[in-house]
């Protein structure tokens, strides 16, 4: 029972890319609200889509009120409430449909697999969005860049050398 690789690495970036964000964060002494709210946004998302593969309430909700030190708590939480969720998860099980309601009460159906992929690409959606508040800030973002997490090393700047 060893999930796939692919679904694998991309929890492996989620969890590495959500700790460089809230590290940018948290060295940025006068850190934009909305950024924090992103981050936010990211892992209540996270937990909420969680639960609803767990089939249980949410922990929190989608859009949770936190600061910096919060959304560490949170992406804590959800760390390793994910590990045991993907611990337990075999590759058959991607393909199981799980009914649940969206935030504005409508229902769905979606694969297991497709929920877990959702995950990982919304994260990155936001975790860019933040990196550009951090710059527009005159702060430095972390690189949250899948390729920057699989070489080791940030991805190339605009910088020509």
């Amino acid at each position: 029972m060893t999930l796939p690789v692919h679904i694998a690495r991309l929890f492996e970036h989620m969890r590495w890319a959500d700790d460089r964000v809230v590290a940018a964060l948290a060295a940025w002494p006068d850190a934009s609200p909305r950024a924090i709210e992103l981050l936010a946004h990211v892992l209540g998302a996270e937990q909420v889509w969680l639960a609803r593969l767990q089939q249980r309430p949410p922990d929190a909700p989608v859009w949770p009120s936190l600061d910096v030190d919060g959304c560490r708590a949170l992406l804590d939480h959800n760390r390793e409430q994910y590990a045991a969720y993907l611990a337990r998860l075999a590759p058959s099980d991607l393909a199981r449909t799980i009914r649940y309601r969206n935030s504005a009460g409508v229902e769905f159906d979606s694969q297991v697999e497709d929920i877990l992929l959702h995950v990982a690409l919304h994260g990155s959606y936001h975790r860019g969005q933040v990196a550009l508040l951090v710059r527009d800030g005159g702060a430095e973002p972390n690189a949250t860049d899948y390729i920057a997490f699989v070489r080791g090393a940030a991805a190339a700047t605009r910088t020509i050398r």
